[in-house]
């Protein structure tokens, strides 16, 4: 992989026991965090706007791991970010990858009809109101952030607003999910794998841990380092999510598996096989853990998280 693997800590041992409880802890934490910012964001009306309003909300206050904010929170504490302002700029992150869910989940896309253990929005709604609470979604994530509440700086804003909307757009995950769908029933190599799920999965990943450093003024150094960080930890949690969809249930995952085969996708497993592909995400969790050093203990939790990635059955 062209850079040293640390050896990974065993179920057995005693301090990566703990780290994953101190892991659960905060990620649990975080993600009653978030859900009260969000729950605070998301507007409510008893006009006609209602049903968008109300499938808006469904879409986003129905659980989730919260990963995305979860790294925008931790990245964010590297550089004492007040809480308050890495908090809004998790939820921005959030509301985009939750209206990247209600519009992947479409008919026209995935045609999924379970999310997180629930009927989809579309299914719960339909799908002109699924369509219209994805765009809202998206749109209001650039609010937040363009709100002098994320940060007093407007230069901090629009520099965060340009990376999500970078990430998001047609050369981050929109473009990764029009790769997706033209991929379909086509031979894929691993590179063209790897570059897809980078645009799909990886820049929305990638995002959230810059924005913490994009608050925070960091320096060069420390923001090539979490961009290292991210660029493997998204591949890693990419690689676990096609192992999921093979050997996952969908009481587990909360959503439908085994819809990669079923539609003629390539993945990592398919090319890989399941073996070499659990070891990939292995060793990418490690490396991805490696580029943190510049910041000592400080940086613990995103090295726990990387290792839950490709541990997680959910």
């Amino acid at each position: 992989m062209g850079a040293s693997v640390l050896k990974p800590q065993t179920a057995t041992d005693p301090t990566s026991a703990g780290a994953r409880r101190d892991l659960q802890a905060a990620l649990t934490e975080t993600a009653a965090a978030v859900s009260v910012a969000l729950d605070r964001l998301l507007p409510t009306s008893t006009g006609p706007e209602a049903r968008l309003f109300d499938a808006m909300r469904y879409a986003t206050l129905n659980g989730g791991k919260r990963l995305r904010p979860f790294l925008v929170i931790a990245g964010a504490e590297l550089f004492d970010v007040a809480r308050a302002q890495a908090l809004r700029a998790a939820a921005a992150v959030e509301l985009i990858h939750c209206y990247s869910l209600v519009h992947d989940d479409l008919p026209a896309m995935d045609d999924d009809d379970l999310r997180r253990g629930r009927p989809t929005c579309h299914i719960e709604f339909d799908e002109a109101t699924a369509i219209l609470a994805g765009d809202a979604l998206l749109t209001l994530a650039f609010e937040v952030l363009a709100d002098p509440a994320t940060h007093p700086d407007p230069v901090i804003r629009i520099a965060l607003v340009g990376a999500l909307a970078a990430a998001a757009g047609g050369e981050g995950m929109v473009g990764g999910q029009m790769f997706d769908l033209v991929a379909e029933g086509q031979a894929l190599d691993l590179d063209q794998i790897t570059r897809l799920q980078a645009l799909k999965t990886g820049r929305l990943i990638k995002v959230s841990c810059a924005a913490g450093a994009i608050l925070g003024a960091a320096s060069a150094d420390a923001r090539q380092a979490l961009d290292a960080y991210a660029q493997d930890l998204g591949l890693a949690f990419q690689i676990a999510d096609d192992l999921l969809d093979v050997e996952g249930s969908e009481a587990e995952v909360g959503k439908k598996v085994g819809k990669d085969a079923e539609a003629g996708k390539a993945t990592f497993v398919s090319l890989l096989g399941i073996p070499e592909a659990r070891n990939r995400a292995a060793r990418l969790a490690e490396r991805a853990v490696s580029h943190l050093e510049i910041f000592g203990k400080k940086a613990d939790l995103l090295r726990d998280v990387a290792r839950f990635v490709v541990e997680r059955r959910t």
